[in-house]
């Protein structure tokens, strides 16, 4: 990160609202090492990962970061001769994180460490997200008591924003209304895994209109060579107070170091353009740097909602002509149980 702005924004604390663990085995090849910076589970394509632009820009940035030759080669040795949680510890802990949000349905469990040791390695403040494909809808009331941040569903990442009235999200989203003090809900759409259905799960224009939901841009940023383009296109529409900081990264920790990485320079890059914001004005104003993620996990619990409130959630989700680009936060007919994909 160069200049002035990018010096400054490296000095905010980051809330990583959208994360998952890592994997505890280590890649066994230089195509495995390769295959953890695209979204495909085809190994035939992991050869091809080595010529994207996203990818060769990123074994630059982390050789940088770890004081090796900028080779792919060169990063994965460094990798593999290093105490695993040492490795990724220096790479977490590179991001300036202060708070992570682990959804605790990906990796599975047993696959590498919970949020708790997540949180450990981060040297941040780390809570669970409880994702709803992977749980007994009997615990959506008690997951606040249990010690969840948020609800997650990827339902529309699977199926598109419209949903059935009988789908089994909505039986979810009314047991979290009816505590009197809901958890936020992340719903998962735009830009992921193989098998999503991207021109269904566009949620776009939502947190321009509606006053309950921001957005993010989670995985697009580690995967695009040219983040701020990302950045200035969600700005066009959506208020700079409701796009949210989040790294859906998973797998492996050279995305986290990655995704702040290109997210800081983004902003650097992108305020002063769209906005006439400097990067001074957005570090010392944390309402517009780390939005409500912060006020979300600081706060006493929200009033009841109004019937009027709830109808009007259920309205964004049903009323799925909606277009735009990655994730709602608050964000169709496979099973509710699905449990794979990030």
């Amino acid at each position: 990160m160069t200049g002035p702005g990018g010096t400054l924004l490296s000095s905010v604390g980051l809330v990583d609202h959208h994360a998952h663990g890592i994997l505890t085995r280590a890649p066994a090849s230089l195509d495995e090492f390769r295959g953890l910076f695209s979204e495909s589970p085809d190994p035939r394509q992991w050869p091809h990962v080595a010529t994207q632009a996203a990818y060769r820009r990123g074994i630059a940035e982390l050789a940088e970061q770890l004081g090796c030759d900028p080779r792919e080669e060169a990063v994965l040795e460094v990798r593999l001769a290093s105490d695993p949680d040492e490795y990724a510890a220096s790479l977490l802990r590179a991001t300036g994180t202060e708070v992570l949000l682990v959804d605790d349905g990906f990796p599975p469990p047993g696959e590498g460490p919970d949020w708790r040791r997540m949180g450990e390695l981060a040297g941040c403040r780390s809570l669970p997200v409880l994702r709803l494909e992977t749980h007994d809808p009997a615990e959506v009331p008690s997951a606040r008591q249990e010690g969840f941040a948020a609800l997650k569903t990827i339902a529309a990442y699977r199926g598109g924003l419209r949903l059935d009235d009988d789908h089994p999200l909505w039986a979810a989203l009314e047991a979290n209304e009816e505590t009197g003090a809901p958890l936020p809900v992340q719903v998962h759409c735009g830009f992921g895994d193989s098998d999503l259905l991207l021109p269904l799960s566009d949620p776009g224009w939502l947190a321009h209109v509606y006053a309950n939901v921001y957005s993010d841009l989670s995985l697009t940023i580690p995967h695009v060579a040219r983040p701020a383009e990302a950045v200035r296109e969600a700005l066009e529409l959506a208020p700079f107070s409701k796009l949210l900081y989040g790294s859906d990264a998973a797998r492996t920790p050279e995305l986290y170091f990655l995704a702040a990485k290109r997210w800081r320079d983004a902003l650097a890059d992108v305020l002063p353009e769209l906005l006439g914001l400097d990067a001074e004005e957005a570090a010392r104003d944390p309402a517009r740097q780390r939005g409500p993620a912060v006020r979300a996990l600081t706060r006493a619990p929200p009033r009841r909602p109004r019937r009027s409130d709830r109808l009007r959630r259920h309205h964004v989700l049903r009323g799925s002509d909606a277009r735009g680009r990655p994730g709602w936060h608050g964000s169709s007919r496979p099973p509710l149980r699905h449990g794979g994909g990030s």
